[in-house]
């Protein structure tokens, strides 16, 4: 049996979520802005079928990326080099939720990205704790991604792609403004072969909690990220810009 969270905003420790399924720690609650924070700021978060109640997970391991680690094959450098498209940041946050939410998934039947997902995650953008990062290609939206960022941590969510490489784009740009930023680690939750060919790699959950604690609890003020760029990103020399 899991709990059964009530009106109260606290989830129980992580400690005691289920091995299988692997890390699903309690059920119900809301989506309010409120909760999602305080779940993502303890390594929480949510992910439910339609038709189920809200599920809370902390999965042990947990897949990360840290910036400084990103590792760009041969093709895409090719891609970003010479490939005509452009990236920016929070300019169509709604649609990329509802692009990923409508995007087929190998073994997947149907989307966790419900309608009240899709409004709650837009609600945190307009309070500027999510964003999305989208690459356009012959001025249409051709693939991206969004997430939550609180404090120097960012959460990866969802991504997509219309357009081969579109999403990838869309990606590195992001991890490379996130290293310039000083943002210390990306959270992409599950493992997968296409996180770990980008250097993505598992930590154990202390490991992962014990790393997020100071990144969360810096000084970062949420709000819109301002970003517009054409052609490979540059990489960061020295860490800690502003955000």
């Amino acid at each position: 049996m899991i709990p059964w969270l009530g009106r109260a905003l606290q989830f129980p420790p992580v400690e005691t979520a289920l091995a299988e399924p692997n890390g699903l720690l309690a059920a119900g609650g809301d989506l309010v802005p409120e909760r999602l924070l305080l779940a993502y700021r303890h390594g929480i978060f949510p992910w439910f079928a339609p038709g189920e109640p809200i599920l809370w997970w902390s999965p042990d391991p947990r897949m990360v990326l840290i910036p400084a680690e990103l590792h760009v094959g041969r093709s895409l450098i090719k891609n970003l080099r010479h490939k005509p498209y452009e990236v920016r940041f929070d300019s169509a946050f709604r649609t990329v939720m509802e692009r990923c939410a409508a995007t087929p998934r190998p073994g997947q039947d149907g989307t966790w990205i419900v309608p009240e997902m899709v409004d709650a995650y837009c609600r945190l953008h307009e309070l500027g704790w999510a964003h999305s990062a989208e690459c356009w290609m012959d001025g249409e939206l051709a693939g991206g991604l969004y997430g939550v960022a609180i404090g120097r941590m960012f959460y990866g969510e969802s991504m997509f792609a219309l357009r081969p490489d579109a999403s990838k784009l869309a990606f590195v740009h992001l991890v490379r403004w996130l290293e310039q930023a000083g943002f210390g680690m990306i959270d992409c939750q599950m493992a997968t072969r296409h996180l770990a060919r980008f250097g993505g790699r598992e930590l154990d959950r202390a490991d992962f909690l014990a790393r997020l604690r100071p990144l969360v609890a810096a000084d970062a003020a949420p709000g819109r990220w301002r970003y517009a760029a054409h052609g490979e990103p540059a990489r960061p020399a020295t860490t800690g810009a502003s955000s």
